[in-house]
């Protein structure tokens, strides 16, 4: 539809004649399977698709007996590459299959191969696309074929991955355990913000193999000197385009120049986007790298059915309603472009009875953390976030993510929605074109490149919900803000100045 038609659809909405049309094909198809059948065959962490495996799973002890890599078999598939075809230990295909992973990734069946044969590597890749798999993969198996002799020194990890934000750290400490369980190799979390004396103490106290960390937290261990990189074997550098838009570089730089020269240790980039400041910090940081390029816009065009709704600003929320529990979705993440959008949208959420989370710049780290558990663990079935939450963050299940309102910045966009339909798994986006943020569909239609459908809600959609007592205020953990009168005009408006991002 385009924008002028678009804006004519708005107009009619405002004069309340709603032409009844139907529901989209990806609203209305029936046999969607139930929640519980959804979050059983919800994508596994680092991207995959997650499956049942055809053996029984085992404690998290290493076996008595080796594992036979036997006892997982994948039927083969043209134009795909099953993990156990690749040259990986069976302690770490153990991992892969108690994981349910079967077939890699585009990016991990580009890279792994070379990788696994300790090549470094610059990688362009979003979040979603399995490329922490992929680094870990091939850390756990240098660790495994480079066993060191005799007692190592605490605070001295053999592999370090450097991450922007410490969601990602925490998410990448997760995952390394996950694909670590059958290894014996330790994994730490370092970042900034909470638990300084927990790091502290594991550094002095554990020879850990392996840390993911944030710069500023691990440049201040080092200077105190509880950190010692100079034993570094494989160094990763992951969203190098973040560490450059957050300013992280010179710290990364010092960081690096701590760890064995680049002939010595083997070193991989990653980011969502190469530009020429990426591509120059590469050339400096590793060796005859291969490449590797995964278009983010692509991931997103290929795995998420996006559908726009054209609505008013008043009617959004009653859409949004009645689409969730109609529905009866139980994993859905709503982003709005500025705090106080979030924290009223997160109220009104517990106001008509929906358990939600809410992340923004607001909210303190710890309580971010407690708040992704939540939603992880299914406690609250609505996450409310800010852009802080588009990067970075891998959360299995995640069966719609809504617009609440559209970002300036169609990138932005295309990082949204990927917090579904990740890793090839199916996944639908909501946006609502409402009569502000109509005017930002052509530029992010020209970002993916390809038209957005532009549709009217079911008229039952529009349905008010009604007031009830509900569990969302104690799902946050978190009193509500008291309400603030607002004086002048509405900020965001077109006249108004550019909304704050958070």
């Amino acid at each position: 539809m385009g924008i002028g038609r678009l804006f004519l659809a708005l107009v009619e909405r405002l004069r309340k004649r709603r032409p009844s049309s139907p529901v989209p094909a990806a609203e209305q198809r029936e046999g969607r399977p139930s929640p519980q059948r959804a979050a059983r065959h919800a994508p596994a962490a680092s991207g995959q698709k997650e499956v049942r495996p055809r053996h029984k799973a085992v404690p998290p002890m290493p076996p008595a007996a080796p594992w036979d890599v036997s006892e997982y078999q994948v039927f083969p598939e043209e134009g795909r590459t099953r993990f156990h075809d690749l040259d990986i230990p069976p302690q770490i295909m153990h991992a892969v299959a108690d994981l349910g992973f079967q077939y890699c990734t585009p990016v991990q069946a580009e890279i792994l191969p070379k990788t696994l044969a300790g090549l470094d590597a610059t990688g362009r890749a979003q979040t979603g696309t399995g490329k922490s798999a992929a680094f870990l993969i091939t850390i756990l198996a240098h660790l495994i074929r480079h066993p060191v002799q005799g007692k190592r020194k605490p605070g001295a990890p053999r592999a370090l991955v450097l991450a922007p934000t410490r969601e990602l750290v925490l998410q990448i400490e997760k995952d390394a355990r996950g694909l670590a369980k059958y290894t014996g190799a330790s994994v730490l979390a370092v970042y900034g913000g909470m638990d300084y004396r927990k790091q502290k103490l594991s550094l002095e106290r554990d020879a850990v193999d392996i840390i993911a960390a944030t710069p500023g937290r691990l440049l201040d261990f080092k200077r105190k000197g509880g950190v010692n990189l100079g034993k570094v074997e494989v160094m990763v550098i992951d969203e190098a385009d973040r560490m450059l838009d957050m300013g992280f570089i010179p710290d990364v730089r010092r960081i690096i120049e701590s760890t064995p020269p680049k002939e010595k240790r083997q070193t991989m980039l990653f980011s969502a986007t190469l530009t020429p400041d990426v591509v120059r910090l590469a050339s400096h940081w590793t060796k005859e790298a291969v490449t590797v390029e995964i278009a983010p816009e692509q991931v997103a065009v290929d795995t998420v059915e996006q559908v726009v709704y054209i609505v008013t600003a008043e009617e959004k929320f009653s859409v949004l309603y009645n689409l969730i529990t109609r529905q009866d979705l139980e994993r859905v993440i709503v982003f709005a472009n500025r705090r106080d959008e979030s924290q009223k949208l997160a109220d009104r959420f517990t106001d008509f009875g929906i358990s939600n989370g809410l992340l923004s710049g607001d909210v303190s780290q710890e309580q971010r953390i407690k708040t992704l558990e939540s939603f992880r663990s299914g406690k609250v079935r609505v996450l409310v976030a800010t852009d802080v939450a588009a990067r970075g963050l891998h959360i299995e299940g995640v069966s719609h993510v809504v617009n609440y309102n559209l970002p300036m910045n169609p990138e932005d966009y295309v990082h949204r929605i990927g917090r579904t339909g990740r890793a090839g798994a199916s996944g639908i986006s909501v946006s609502f074109a409402d009569e502000m943020d109509a005017v930002l569909i052509p530029d992010i239609e020209k970002f993916i490149g390809r038209e957005l459908k532009s549709v009217y809600p079911d008229d039952s959609w529009f349905q008010p919900p009604v007031p009830v007592q509900g569990e969302g205020t104690a799902a946050r953990g978190r009193p509500r803000r008291p309400p603030q009168r607002r004086s002048g005009p509405r900020k965001g408006g077109r006249s108004g100045p550019r909304p704050r991002r958070s």
